[in-house]
């Protein structure tokens, strides 16, 4: 004669289960997708009205080695930021070297020399991720602490001290001006 095997008692494993479920599901964190922060330009009418004086212009290339151009000279990511600081920065409003000034009267902080200047980003399609988000945080950089000095020139305080009207006049005063192209293949060596 055969013994019959015990059985466990699985009701109560269901609710262990359960508990189990909630536990990790409550204690998880979740990655929360980040992009880079960039306010887009307003539509253009047409955009083959544009037209931007060489002077200008400060034109950023990165090729499929993840080799910069700027202006046709070769360029490096840790010295960018400074590069378009300098050039974005309207110092020299009659040398033909920099880009040209305009004058403007800005709430707040009155009468400025203001920098027609555009950053032009093209890169090749075969640029990795890390050297485009190393070459767009350089370039945010840049304008980043023309505010900033701007802010402490101006008024005395950080960027992060200002009022909403005047980091709105600050703003206006510095405008993040990058145009960036389609990535294409460029080449490179």
């Amino acid at each position: 004669m055969r013994r019959a095997a015990p059985e466990i008692n699985a009701g109560s494993m269901a609710d262990i289960a359960f508990l189990l479920l909630i536990f990790f599901l409550v204690t998880t964190t979740m990655d929360v997708d980040s992009g880079i922060t960039r306010r887009l330009p307003p539509p253009v009418d047409s955009p083959d009205n544009v037209k931007v004086k060489e002077r200008n212009v400060l034109n950023v290339l990165v090729n499929k080695n993840n080799m910069l151009l700027v202006n046709g000279v070769p360029g490096d990511i840790r010295t960018l930021k400074d590069v378009a600081k300098e050039f974005m920065t309207p110092h020299y409003p009659d040398d033909p070297n920099y880009p040209e000034v305009e004058e403007q009267t800005i709430k707040f902080i009155g009468s400025f020399h203001s920098s027609k200047g555009v950053i032009s980003l093209k890169n090749d399609r075969g640029t990795s991720y890390d050297t485009y988000i190393q070459v767009q945080n350089e370039l945010a950089r840049a304008f980043n602490e023309i505010k900033e000095e701007l802010s402490v020139n101006k008024f005395g305080t950080k960027l992060s001290s200002l009022s909403k009207e005047k980091l709105e006049a600050i703003n206006e005063a510095v405008p993040v001006r990058i145009s960036e192209a389609e990535p294409e293949n460029i080449g490179g060596n």
